[in-house]
């Protein structure tokens, strides 16, 4: 199929396991993304979330790169009002110059965190103000045309790292266009703006001189197994202890039963959290495929990025597997 296919690893830490058991998953399910054909692998940056493993980013990517060969690894994505363009540059430059024509670079504008934890990164609530600025800035130390007089990012590997902009609003779209560059869009978590987002992308694209054509990445939830049913019941797993997660930030606390989540989710105060989730593609490999390859062509997707969500990384590398091998 001409639609590339991708992952998103949101390295979990489950109930009962350690930071470093996510680790090791994550390069066991780079392994397998390796061997079944995706093309890249990225990780987000997220912040004061017990769950989630992937806060130092590009500390992440390089082990997985350690433990790769061939695939691409990147930041989908690190949220750029959160550092100096200069630490990201040399950050992302160290890793190309040990990985070469491996690494990619994501950007986002959001905290990735809390209000009181962007304060603890000494985020000025401002900063997302100068993003498109901060993009160019950190454009510049990539490419060695630094926009900064007598200040270069070092190391800076021989190629020059591709950028990537993401986003889930039509500001991320415009900009992408403006600045020529690729487009990533957050589907798998918020799908509300999505054909409106790629439209205007693709409609005021600017060509560049890193990318000539309009270039669209959508991302995806994947539940996929070798029995349907097998499939439903891991996202539902999955899904309610999402939902757990959420209300247990509220003052409700989490303590409900799977049917009072089900219930919750049901109901109109809960349908909002049920749509955020609503492109999921679930069920055999071959009733993945088809949900794959019928929601490429609604949004127009040069590549789908998907996010495989079954609650054991055993179900995780099989859905991976099962999910390339038909692509």
């Amino acid at each position: 199929m001409s639609v590339a296919l991708s992952l998103l690893d949101l390295a979990p830490i489950r109930r009962g396991q350690s930071a470093k058991d996510s680790f090791a998953a994550s390069v066991e399910l780079a392994r397998a993304a390796e061997r079944s054909g995706f093309r890249r692998v990225w990780y987000a940056e997220h912040h004061n979330m017990p769950t989630i493993a992937s806060s130092a980013t590009s500390v992440l990517i390089g082990h997985v790169a350690d433990h790769t060969e061939s695939i691409r690894l990147g930041a989908g994505g690190i949220m750029l009002p959160n550092h100096s363009p200069l630490v990201i540059a040399e950050q992302f430059g160290t890793l190309a110059a040990l990985h070469p024509g491996r690494i990619d670079l994501g950007l986002g504008r959001a905290p990735g965190s809390d209000q009181n934890t962007m304060l603890a990164l000494r985020r000025n609530p401002a900063s997302a103000d100068t993003f498109p600025d901060d993009v160019l800035e950190l454009q510049g130390y990539l490419s060695g045309h630094t926009r900064v007089p007598g200040v270069q990012a070092v190391p800076r590997a021989d190629e020059i790292v591709p950028l990537y902009l993401l986003g889930s609003s039509l500001f991320g779209a415009q900009l992408a266009a403006r600045l020529g560059l690729p487009y990533a869009f957050a589907s798998h978590f918020a799908p509300d703006a999505l054909h409106r987002a790629v439209d205007t992308y693709r409609d005021t694209f600017r060509p560049s001189e890193q990318l000539a054509q309009p270039y669209v990445i959508a991302g995806v939830n994947v539940f996929a197994a070798g029995e349907h049913d097998r499939a439903v019941e891991q996202m539902r797993v999955a899904y309610r202890a999402r939902t757990r997660a959420f209300i247990a930030r509220g003052p409700l606390g989490g303590n409900f039963t799977d049917a009072e989540i089900d219930e919750f989710l049901a109901s109109p105060q809960g349908s909002q959290l049920a749509s955020m989730t609503r492109y999921t593609a679930v069920g055999t490999a071959d009733e993945v495929t088809e949900y794959l390859t019928a929601f490429a062509k609604s949004c127009q997707a040069d590549e789908l990025i998907t996010t495989h969500q079954a609650p054991e990384t055993a179900d995780r590398i099989h859905s991976i597997e099962l999910v390339g091998g038909h692509w």
